[in-house]
């Protein structure tokens, strides 16, 4: 059922929503000064920008992502039931992303990743569009 693709969404906004709640904390020492060390600093200097590029991140290639599912939530039709496991890979990547973006500085992984993200959203719109021009609409 297309509808279904509304639950990987709503799990990418919470996760989005989660990272945004980090990045806060993490700036929290700078900006509040709150949780600084001893000496002023902040204990997460090193970590916050790499959380703020991982942000950044949820609102490139994602954005195909949710286009991909709402254009299949509008139409019915064009829904096949492989649609919701690409949208569940998407997600899964999008989480290992941030985690590795996050806590490494591992850039072959980090590209690995997010070719896992990249040809999951990359399939969605080859069926989208097969589905389409196959008149499946």
């Amino acid at each position: 059922m297309s509808s279904e693709l509304l639950i990987p969404m709503a799990v990418h906004v919470v996760w989005t929503a989660l990272l945004y709640a980090l990045l806060t904390l993490m700036r929290a020492p700078k900006i509040w000064n709150i949780g600084n060390r001893e000496d002023g600093s902040n204990p997460w200097q090193s970590i916050e920008p790499r959380v703020s590029a991982n942000l950044s991140n949820q609102f490139e290639w994602p954005l195909f992502f949710y286009a991909a599912c709402l254009v299949v939530i509008a139409a019915p039709a064009l829904y096949q039931p492989i649609f919701h496991l690409f949208a569940w890979i998407f997600i899964a990547g999008r989480v290992t992303h941030s985690a590795v973006q996050i806590l490494t500085t591992n850039i072959r992984l980090r590209g690995i990743v997010f070719t896992i993200n990249f040809l999951a959203v990359l399939s969605m719109w080859c069926l989208l569009l097969s589905a389409v021009l196959g008149g499946a609409h």
